[in-house]
């Protein structure tokens, strides 16, 4: 009697773990699937969130010693990325297809000028504010307004919001490197410029304030 009972218990034992483990096992696949609504997606898109506000702050961080320094000056800053350039996590996180990085310049109401970068793609709709936000803006030192000039950006994209258009750098996020090279200069001599090089893995700027 005594051992039927002690079978018994290590039994009840075995299932309690068993089952503690299978509980386990199904919350990490779920993690993994990154289903839509799940606890992993929403993380995914906070670190996408957070890797498109570090690019913005770059950008306009590079911008704004190049403009303090004046005529002829020249910076330059390197960028690591890892979910920018992987188009099914942006998929995943985004809710989107083809998705592509979108970067433009110009005013954010009465805040100043500074640096844009989203997400756009199939089924993107803009948000601007609050819990939901998918653009991220970066003051800089330079004022300037260059979203509204098509001739600035090459490869050139576009996004629509209300009755304007906005003009800006639309790359392919597997054009990315996993270091993007950003080099801001001002050269008088030539106008506004932003160019990004796939090859080179660079994004080059050039500012104009008096052009």
């Amino acid at each position: 009697m005594m051992k039927k009972a002690k079978r018994g218990q290590v039994s009840l034992e075995f299932m309690l773990i068993f089952g503690i483990m299978l509980i386990l096992l199904l919350y990490s696949v779920n993690n993994v699937t990154f289903r839509e609504g799940s606890t992993s997606t929403e993380t995914l898109r906070i670190q996408v969130s957070l890797e498109e506000k570090n690019l913005a702050n770059a950008i306009s961080n590079t911008i704004s010693q190049v403009y303090a320094q004046g005529p002829g000056a020249k910076s330059t800053t390197y960028v690591r990325l890892t979910y920018l350039r992987d188009a099914g996590l942006l998929e995943k996180a985004l809710n989107l297809e083809s998705p592509r990085i979108f970067i433009t310049y110009g005013n954010y109401s009465n805040d100043g000028n500074g640096t844009y970068v989203t997400v756009t793609g199939t089924g993107f709709n803009i948000v601007l504010s609050g819990g939901d936000k998918n653009i991220f803006w970066s003051r800089a030192m330079y004022q300037a307004v260059l979203y509204d000039n098509s001739s600035i950006w090459s490869p050139i994209g576009d996004i629509t919001i209300g009755a304007d258009t906005i003009y800006g750098l639309e790359i392919d996020p597997n054009d990315l490197p996993v270091t993007l090279k950003i080099v801001v200069e001002w050269n008088p001599d030539n106008p506004n410029s932003w160019t990004f090089d796939s090859t080179k893995g660079e994004l080059r700027i050039n500012i104009n304030p008096g052009g």
